[in-house]
């Protein structure tokens, strides 16, 4: 009986290490993917972190407040002004691989949301004293006009984006991205510090570089880019993506709840403490974005189901582990990270940041619930799913964050996003657990995440919260979760493997490069190759 269940416990992993196989490829290309996508983002928030000082040094909190919920606002019209179309785009590009059938549904896409964004724009402008009283609670028609420049640019180059994405032209989305980073930086720094234009520089800064990169993206996109509408082509595209509209509304709407309610239902100097710990959130806000862009395109071209379902596990454990890790991070190190990069009057920013970081990966886990909606063409089951979340988190702001409530102040905001992404996730596998098999790894995730947070709470309860024996403290004791999850032979024995393979190989490659072989071609090559 024992060799028969050793044999059986062999094949078993020889199974699923060959599953592991037959999806590393995929593997491959969503991480190279994702990082380039990455990449302008990690430079954007990197250069973020580092002009906070700077930024909040020039802008008094109420107008920092006021500038961050015009930009969430911006995002969420933005939406709405897609109706759908970058997603249908996104989906019916690897219908078949006719190339002049995508670009005929580029142009279609493009000159949708050119159509609809200057439209949009044109009347916003003469509504703006309405709208900033609507908005803001103050009349700033100024303030307005900004955030409707970008309400134009952000839609048209999220779009262009998109056509980039599904080419995964990374080198070329590297070059917009790192361009739009630097001219937002220059432009941003010139209005806000040297013209002295407050929250109105934030808005121009950020939003006049999106509409320079566009210019540019069209010339490139030329063969895609058109005034142009093909109805039939609309019309297919509209029943695909419509209904998402509500469903994306509603997720954004999330985000930009809580700000508005901090904003004009609390304090603006909450607001604008959230507004910091949002951005220094973005450590994990920046992979997350990253994995939402290169997942759908890959997710959509595998063309087996069976195949699609063992990536779709696997990515979802591995996109845990990989967030989890920094979260628990942010968990332990939050207050020192606010001390370094924001002025002494954000401190109160600390105690909202890990439940921000935390939001975010859930919101991540949610894009993988979408893909399978998206897959098997039934998009309108993800509106009850995210009306539910956004109902959840207007009830726990309500409960946690007034002094009438809980009185969590901005920890509550935060704690109610987690709450509202949680219910969402729960409810999105419930309606989408006939539709397209996906045998999640419930045994490891379950582990995984507990040792992420006994780490991250013990660390919180029991180590100092101040100076730098603290900091060192639970950096060492934020060590122990590689330690637990190798103890707890969270890592399966191929898992192990593949690593020490990937690890001897790069020694090897190292070495080489170190002893001056003159093997350059050789050092570059894919490390994995060969696994």
């Amino acid at each position: 009986m024992a060799v028969c269940a050793r044999a059986h416990a062999l094949r078993s992993r020889g199974r699923a290490a060959n599953r592991f196989l037959a999806v590393r490829d995929y593997l491959k290309r969503l991480v190279a993917t994702g990082a380039a996508y990455q990449f302008g983002d990690i430079v954007a928030k990197a250069v973020a972190l580092v002009t906070i000082p700077l930024y909040t040094r020039h802008v008094a909190r109420e107008g920092y407040g006021a500038a961050n919920s015009l930009l969430t606002s911006v995002i969420l019209a933005s939406i709405f002004l897609r109706v759908g179309v970058e997603q249908a785009f996104i989906r019916f590009y690897f219908d078949d691989s006719d190339q002049e059938r995508r670009r005929r549904i580029a142009r279609t896409a493009t000159a949708t949301v050119v159509w609809t964004t200057t439209l949009a724009s044109l009347l916003a402008v003469v509504f703006s004293a309405q709208l900033s009283r609507l908005i803001l609670g103050f009349n700033d028609p100024e303030l307005i006009d900004c955030a409707i420049v970008g309400l134009w640019a952000f839609t048209n180059l999220e779009m262009a984006y998109a056509q980039l994405r599904v080419d995964e032209r990374a080198r070329a989305y590297m070059w917009a991205s790192g361009a739009n980073v630097a001219l937002t930086v220059l432009f941003t720094v010139g209005l806000v510090v040297f013209a002295n234009q407050g929250a109105r520089g934030l808005l121009l800064g950020n939003f006049g570089a999106s509409a320079v990169v566009v210019l540019g993206l069209w010339w490139l996109l030329r063969r895609r880019f058109s005034l142009r509408v093909r109805l039939s082509d609309l019309r297919a595209m509209l029943r695909f993506g419509l209904p998402t509209v509500p469903a994306e509304a509603s997720v954004y709407g999330l985000q930009v709840a809580d700000r508005l309610y901090l904003f004009r239902g609390y304090s603006h100097v909450a607001a604008g403490e959230y507004a910091v710990a949002l951005q220094l959130a973005t450590v994990v806000f920046v992979f997350v974005r990253g994995f939402q862009y290169a997942w759908p395109p890959l997710a959509y071209s595998i063309e087996s189901d069976a195949e699609a379902g063992r990536l779709y596990s696997l990515v979802t454990t591995y996109f845990v582990l990989a967030t989890g890790l920094v979260v628990a991070g942010v968990a332990l190190l939050g207050r020192w990270i606010v001390r370094l990069l924001a002025a002494p009057q954000y401190f109160g920013a600390h105690v909202a940041l890990p439940w921000l970081a935390l939001a975010w990966t859930l919101y991540g886990l949610y894009q993988v619930m979408i893909v399978i909606t998206g897959r098997a063409r039934v998009t309108a089951r993800n509106l009850p799913a995210a009306g539910l979340g956004l109902a959840v988190n207007v009830l726990l702001l309500v409960v946690l964050v007034p002094h009438g409530g809980l009185g969590l102040g901005i920890a509550g905001a935060g704690l109610a996003l987690c709450g509202a992404y949680a219910v969402m996730l729960a409810v999105m596998h419930w309606l989408t657990r006939g539709l397209f098999e996906v045998r999640f790894e419930w045994r490891r995730l379950a582990k995984l995440g507990a040792i992420l947070t006994a780490v991250a709470v013990s660390g919180e309860l029991l180590l100092p919260a101040s100076g730098p024996v603290g900091f060192v403290l639970r950096l060492l004791w934020l060590a122990l979760v590689p330690a637990l999850l190798l103890l707890t032979r969270f890592f399966e024995p191929h898992e192990r493997a593949q690593a020490r393979a990937l690890v001897t190989d790069a020694r090897r490659r190292v070495a080489s490069f170190r002893a001056r072989h003159g093997d350059l071609e050789a050092y570059a090559e894919d490390p994995l190759k060969d696994l």
